[in-house]
């Protein structure tokens, strides 16, 4: 597969025709041959963008809207190739594709249905004759950056919703998977954005600290949303925040879900094994810690290592029955083994699955973890969880909110009052009471606290993100002032 950058709507090679390998995390065999953006193309995108800003902020809102509903057709239009490259380029199952291109076509309509509802207001003043409000304009050029495991939904509202506001966008796109990324954005140009509206970029994971650099600091990117890894999140907030540009950032995480001693085993189980090994445990919202009242724990963990030990493992891309698939890359294996053998040298015991070999790794669960363990709070991004046991409800909140982590939390318990009082006390952005801690609707704000990041996408939260706030008079043409 190859790979172009978008400029102008026109698909183009990089500056001396630079291109990288997107290689296979088994096989090693050459998955996609993309261009490698310099500095010079991502200068020519930031411009392409500022350029048709001028034009797109004034566009109608039912011009937009129109736009982003044919995209989310096209988009949908698309699963088969979507199925097909996100196999190849990222290890994702079918299952995976199609729920992402599902989510990210929900997105592009969510956003359309934002068209007319970004509205100021009237504020009373004490002025007579004059009228005061708020009024709700486009930033400017948003940089959009997404990563490679929710590989089209990530990029979709990345897109949409900057879009919907009047501004123009440039995606960088992530360096594992830079045919996927394109292939979003084939579906706004057959769509008919407007050229320059939407720029796409890849680069080489050598290149990306020079060209993200370049980019931040343009002086027509105005705001940049972020979505990755703590690490790499903290760095692109300090460099924002050096040129006065605004972030929103959507991190690492260390999910729990919270099983309390009333909690209906068997739904929680279904619950833990969903959102522990979809995508084999590389979403940023998996369920990476189960804590467990003691009183029900026994049978929890029988119940949950047989339902993980069924669990299909192989490659989607042979065998498209596959749940558990390689991680992205053979280091990830190396990582999580370390943070597995730390544990159990401390007491931890494998109830499932084992030792990863390179990118694969079988569905695994390690009980009676505990702080000492690196594995309690350190994001494994791979599949494997662990149990903490726990001895009451406010055990469970004080280990649930012991971690540097913020983004998704569950909780299950039969009494429902009670299950809210525990969710109440969750530091995370989203509780889900009798529900897994892998969710996502287009219509309900998602993000994180702490080392989860800040800001919200989705739903009205992110017209607050993608637009300034004006103040605005019209008062009588006379005044009397003080001198």
């Amino acid at each position: 597969m190859k790979a172009q950058l978008l400029i102008d709507n026109q698909w183009v090679n990089a500056e001396n025709d630079a291109k990288f390998e997107r290689r296979h995390p088994v096989s090693n065999a050459l998955v996609t041959e993309a261009s490698s953006a310099s500095v010079a193309d991502a200068k020519k995108a930031a411009e392409s963008a500022h350029a048709a800003f001028k034009a797109w902020r004034n566009s109608p809102p039912s011009e937009r809207r129109r736009l982003l509903l044919k995209a989310a057709d096209i988009l949908e239009s698309k699963t088969p190739q979507f199925i097909e490259i996100m196999a190849a380029e990222v290890g994702a199952s079918p299952l995976w594709a199609g729920f992402n291109v599902h989510l990210a076509a929900n997105v592009f309509r969510e956003a359309a249905a934002l068209a007319t509802q970004i509205q100021g207001e009237t504020i009373p003043t004490d002025k007579p004759g004059a009228l005061s409000m708020t009024l709700r304009q486009p930033v400017g050029v948003i940089l959009s950056i997404a990563p490679w495991n929710g590989t089209v939904v990530l990029a979709a509202r990345a897109i949409a919703y900057p879009l919907v506001c009047g501004n123009s966008v440039v995606f960088r796109g992530s360096e594992a998977s830079p045919r996927t990324h394109a292939l979003v954005s084939e579906a706004l140009v057959e769509a008919g954005f407007p050229a320059g509206v939407l720029n796409y970029l890849s680069n080489s994971p050598q290149s990306a600290p020079e060209v993200v650099d370049a980019l931040i600091a343009h002086k027509a990117i105005r705001r940049i949303n972020f979505t990755g890894s703590t690490r790499v999140g903290r760095i692109v907030a300090e460099k924002a925040a050096k040129q006065l540009k605004r972030c929103l950032l959507e991190l690492g995480g260390k999910s729990p879900l919270v099983v309390l001693d009333d909690a209906n085993v068997d739904e929680a189980v279904k619950a833990a094994v969903f959102g522990s090994f979809l995508y084999q445990g590389q979403i940023c919202m998996s369920t990476e810690r189960l804590i467990v009242d003691e009183k029900v724990a026994d049978e929890f963990v029988a119940k949950f290592a047989a339902r993980a030990k069924e669990l299909v493992a192989g490659d989607p891309a042979v065998n498209p029955a596959c749940i558990v698939g390689p991680m992205i890359n053979p280091s990830s294996g190396a990582r999580i083994n370390d943070m597995l053998q730390d544990a159990l040298n401390k007491g931890a015991k494998v109830v499932c699955g084992g030792v990863a070999d390179g990118a694969v790794m079988p569905a695994t669960i390690l009980d009676h973890v505990n702080s000492s363990m690196k594995i309690y709070d350190e994001e494994t991004f791979g599949p494997i969880t662990v149990v903490v046991r726990v001895k009451s409800a406010q055990e469970a909140i004080a280990v649930a909110n012991d971690s540097a982590y913020g983004l998704s939390s569950g909780v299950f318990g039969r009494d429902v009052n009670r299950a809210l009082a525990v969710a109440m006390e969750l530091e995370y952005g989203s509780v889900h009471v009798n529900g897994s801690t892998v969710q996502n609707e287009a219509q309900a704000p998602y993000g994180g606290t702490k080392d989860s990041g800040y800001g919200r996408f989705d739903g009205r939260a992110v017209i607050d993100e993608f637009t300034e706030l004006k103040w605005l008079t019209i008062e009588p043409q006379e005044q009397q002032y003080p001198f």
